[in-house]
C-alpha cells in the first residue's frame, strides 16, 4: 500500500543541534539522527522534496562563546563548522537507509561537502535527493534560524518545519511556567508584537514577507514530524494572517 498523498510538495526542517544530542550533554546520539533519518525516509516514500537546515548548538554555539570573551566573528566561524559536522552525520544516516543526500555548505569546504548553489540545491531536490544546508549562511551574526528561512525561501519550500523540545508555540517558556499558554495558530505579527521565542526576529519578518508558512512542533515526540507532513495539526502553525 502506499504512501497518502502528503500535502507539500517541498518542505524544508529546520533542527537544531541541541536535537542531535539525547540525553547527553553534547555531541551526537546515534539512535536520535538514526530515528530523525527514518522519518525523513518516510517523507521522501510520500514523494515529498526533503531539505534539510541544521544548527551547530550541539558542538560549539557562536554567540555563547561570543559572550565568554571570543571574537564574535571568530566564534561564529567555529559554529558554523560545527552545522557542517552534523550535516555529515545526518548525511551518513540518511546513506545507511538508502536515501541520497547531499551537504551543501555556505561556506567552502571542498574536500568533505559541495558549495551552496541555489540552482544546483534545487536539482538535488528534483531529483529526489535530501539537501541538507550546513554553514547557516556563510555570515557571521546570523543565526541557523535566519538560514533555514532564507533556504526555505530560496528553494520555493511550500513549508518551514521547526523541530523543538516543546510541542508548539507558548505564552512563556513552559519548562518555568506549566501554566503558559500553547497556541494552535499564531500570525507572524503576534509572534514580534509579543516577542514569542519562536525564531529570531530576521527569520520571523524573512517568513512574513514571503508568505512562508511556519510550524513549530516537539521533534522528541516519535513520529510528529511525519504527521506535521501529512497535514495533521501538531504543534503550532504561524502564518500571515
Amino acid at each position: 500500500m502506499s504512501p497518502a498523498k502528503a500535502p507539500f510538495s517541498r518542505i524544508l526542517v529546520k533542527l537544531s543541534g541541541e536535537a542531535l544530542m539525547g540525553t547527553g550533554d553534547y555531541g551526537i546520539d546515534p539512535a536520535i539522527i538514526k530515528r530523525i533519518a527514518g522519518e525523513l525516509q518516510e517523507i521522501r516514500d510520500m514523494e515529498v522534496e526533503v531539505a534539510v537546515v541544521i544548527g551547530g548548538g550541539n558542538i560549539f554555539r557562536g554567540a555563547g562563546l561570543a559572550r565568554a570573551g571570543m571574537d564574535r566573528v571568530a566564534a561564529d566561524h567555529m559554529g558554523m563548522l560545527a552545522t557542517v559536522m552534523n550535516a555529515l552525520a545526518m548525511q551518513d544516516a540518511l546513506e545507511s537507509l538508502g536515501l541520497h543526500a547531499r551537504v551543501m555548505s555556505a561556506i567552502r569546504i571542498n574536500e568533505v561537502c559541495e558549495d551552496y548553489i541555489r540552482r544546483r540545491a534545487v536539482r538535488h531536490l528534483e531529483k529526489g535527493r535530501v539537501a541538507i544546508f550546513a554553514a547557516g549562511t556563510g555570515n557571521p551574526f546570523f543565526t541557523t534560524d535566519t538560514a533555514a528561512a532564507l533556504r526555505a525561501i530560496e528553494i520555493n519550500a511550500d513549508i518551514l518545519i521547526k523541530a523543538t523540545k516543546v510541542n508548539g508555540v507558548y505564552s512563556e517558556d513552559p519548562a518555568r511556567n506549566p501554566s503558559a499558554t500553547r497556541y494552535a495558530r499564531l500570525t507572524f505579527d503576534k509572534v514580534l508584537n509579543e516577542k514569542l521565542n519562536v525564531m529570531d526576529a530576521t527569520a520571523i519578518v524573512m517568513c512574513r514577507d514571503n508568505h512562508l508558512p511556519l510550524r513549530v512542533f516537539n521533534l522528541n515526540n516519535s513520529g510528529d514530524l511525519t504527521r506535521v507532513v501529512r497535514g495533521e495539526d501538531v504543534g503550532t502553525l504561524v502564518t500571515l494572517d
